[in-house]
């Protein structure tokens, strides 16, 4: 059995995508929405893989956009486990924005996402096994 390192170590998930003319808005930068559904997505799977349990995101809490994400550029999304609790638990979300022919990368999008672990009835259930949370 992993440890709790290695389950959220494993958890990690990474995912590239270009940035398009049909992501971007009259600025010709990536839309918000667009973001924040590529967040969630990514905070999604990064809970998902952790628990192998179905989760839901029941909030996102202070999307930190610092820096404009232009056409015509890359972006990865980094999403890690940062909290374990009962039946929920916390995904932070980086979104790293790359420029297509040079090294340049820098974070422009930060935030963290909160799940919780349900059944086929909808009720929350326990995401760790009891004897599996630590004291």
């Amino acid at each position: 059995m992993l440890t709790l390192d290695e389950k959220i170590s494993q958890a990690e998930t990474r995912i590239f995508k270009a940035v398009f003319p049909n992501t971007t808005n009259h600025y010709d930068t990536l839309f918000g929405g667009t973001t924040l559904h590529l967040m969630d997505e990514v905070a999604f799977i990064t809970a998902t893989r952790f628990s192998r349990l179905k989760m839901v995101t029941v909030s996102s809490d202070k999307v930190d956009f610092t820096h404009p994400i232009p056409g015509g550029t890359l972006v990865e999304l980094i999403g890690r486990v940062e909290h374990v609790g009962t039946t929920s638990l916390k995904v932070r979300v980086e979104l790293f924005v790359e420029q297509m022919y040079s090294e340049e990368r820098h974070r422009a999008v930060s935030g963290l996402f909160t799940f919780v672990a349900i059944n086929d009835q909808k009720q929350p259930v326990r995401i760790l096994p009891v004897e599996s949370v630590p004291a």
